[in-house]
């Protein structure tokens, strides 16, 4: 007999492992999924429904939180409530591809360690003394992943429908989370998804970027905290 209450499942991004969530899951315990080796959104939502049972909370970074939508896509039943941290719904947009290409490109030429120093810094938002401290966790967290992997999850993102419908059709609780200085997917970008979802808490949270779950923990915990509690989530 499978319990009611929901798991709390975390997903990780582009080029992220368990290393992104840990300190998030060592204060709010969960199952986190990382995406290696996949080159398609809904075969990693796919992989998730498939490796859980009973109701679940699905709680996404960046292209974590298109998984969780696209595991919405794919079983709606299942899904008691979605946080989409740093993330998006729309399409690739025009340019995209090539911004993609130019990482690839060093990727390919120079190695996944030239790849971590051209791509992370840009990605980060908190003060230079914590971005430092973390850097190293970051590199290493990137540089463990083979090329092919991420050029999997690259060809995933490319391949990407307009998930917009699918929040826009989900009744449940929603949480938007964005950061201040997150320039990839910016607060605006969140505005605009809790339009589609009204229902929807949106907060964005200072002093931190695209990385916000490592970037700045404990905000995300209480904020998890405080929306999981409101909607009955908890156990």
């Amino acid at each position: 007999m499978t319990s009611t209450v929901p798991q709390r499942i975390y997903l990780c991004g582009l080029l992220s492992d368990a290393r992104i969530w840990s300190s998030v899951a060592e204060a709010l315990p969960g199952r986190i999924f990382a995406f290696p080796g996949f080159s398609a959104l809904s075969e990693m939502a796919a992989q998730v429904l498939a490796t859980t049972e009973g109701p679940l909370v699905l709680i996404g970074h960046s292209m974590g939180g298109r998984v969780a939508l696209e595991a919405v896509r794919q079983a709606p039943e299942r899904i008691a409530g979605i946080v989409l941290a740093n993330t998006g719904v729309h399409p690739p947009a025009e340019g995209e591809a090539a911004g993609r290409q130019r990482m690839i490109d060093i990727a390919g030429t120079q190695g996944m360690a030239a790849l971590a120093e051209a791509w992370l810094p840009p990605m980060m938002g908190a003060t230079p003394e914590r971005v430092a401290a973390l850097m190293p966790t970051l590199r290493a967290m990137v540089e463990a992943y083979p090329l092919d992997a991420y050029l999997g999850q690259i060809a995933a993102l490319l391949g990407r429908a307009d998930a917009g419908p699918v929040l826009a059709g989900y009744a449940g609780p929603v949480l938007l989370l964005s950061a201040d200085h997150d320039r990839w997917s910016p607060p605006a970008q969140h505005e605009a998804m809790h339009a589609l979802a009204p229902q929807a808490t949106i907060r964005i949270l200072p002093a931190a970027g695209h990385m916000l779950p490592i970037e700045a923990p404990e905000a995300v915990v209480a904020e998890l905290r405080q929306w999981l509690s409101a909607n009955g989530l908890t156990g």
